[in-house]
């Protein structure tokens, strides 16, 4: 196809993934333009639980910025080091920025040693990655792992936007439009597309089916602080929301609650003549997080 036949949407494409010279000053400067940026989203209270924050959370940004990388060098190994030098300086620079506006302060480089694993590791994943320039089944072998994972954000995303209007409703539409420009680039043939476009949505819909809605536990202390004995035994109202079971006595009387599922069921604790009721809440917080709500309703 001649450029002057081709779409915008091509054109755009073909510039973004494959037609930028990506000298090691633009590998430089983008590495610490994504970082002011990261840093502007958790700091500045405004993007407080939206999709924005996410960017110094989760990995969906940062597929895209190495899938920029990878796609504009001309040889393995040059995707492998710009790819590796890019997260090298973007991240310690985003917890560097926040220091003066944390209150841990030099602390926050604690949680960089996560981010550190996934930086050394993107030196062989970046020159396994450049392979995705073939556009063939091997782009969509190499692409697989990153589409399984934006679908499962995608899907999980959309589907917690349909409850809490329209919160996370950004990070949804980011990630299926990634997951589409990956299949529409480097993903040439129709039956590629289809395939890495709905085997990861089919895998999404049995592992939810085989698997809790609810996965946690947690373990809290009881509202009306009762001093519980060690003969003390929790029986739960609706084992398929929760399973409460008694972990603590004396003054430090506590109890853990495993979570099946989202809902309102009760439970009540057994301890000697005593019994105390109790109605327990499982559910989600804006964040997406499971949560507990424990409410006393008598004791005999």
């Amino acid at each position: 196809m001649t450029e002057s036949r081709k779409s915008i949407i091509d054109r755009c494409a073909d510039k973004l993934f494959g037609g930028i010279d990506m000298k090691w000053w633009k590998v430089i400067v983008f590495a610490v333009a994504t970082a002011v940026v990261t840093f502007i989203f958790l700091v500045f209270p405004i993007f407080l639980n939206t999709s924005f924050i996410r960017m110094g959370e989760t990995f969906e940004a940062w597929i895209l910025f190495a899938v920029i990388i990878m796609s504009n060098c001309k040889k393995p190994l040059e995707s492998a080091v710009k790819t590796f030098v890019f997260f090298l300086v973007s991240q310690p620079l985003i917890y560097l920025f926040q220091v003066p506006f944390s209150d841990m302060g030099w602390g926050l480089f604690g949680y960089y040693r996560y981010w550190f694993f996934w930086t050394i590791l993107t030196f062989p994943l970046a020159y396994a990655g450049w392979y995705i320039r073939k556009k063939n089944w091997l782009s969509l072998l190499l692409l697989f792992p990153v589409i399984v994972y934006l679908t499962f954000t995608y899907v999980s995303s959309f589907q917690f936007t349909f409850k809490h209007f329209p919160y996370r409703l950004v990070t949804a539409l980011f990630c299926l439009a990634q997951v589409i420009a990956y299949l529409y680039v480097f993903t040439p043939k129709l039956w590629q597309r289809l395939v890495g476009f709905f085997v990861p949505i089919a895998a999404m819909v049995i592992l939810t089916l085989a698997t809790p809605a609810v996965q946690m536990q947690a373990t809290t202390f009881l509202p009306d602080e009762p001093v519980l004995t060690d003969s003390a035994v929790a029986t739960s109202g609706d084992s398929d929301i929760a399973v409460v079971t008694v972990t603590g006595t004396g003054k430090d009387s506590m109890v853990t609650i495993t979570a099946n599922n989202y809902g309102l069921t009760e439970f009540k604790i057994a301890d000697g003549s005593k019994e105390y009721r109790y109605s327990l809440e499982i559910y989600e917080d804006e964040g997406g997080h499971a949560q507990t709500r424990i409410t006393p309703a008598g004791q005999k």
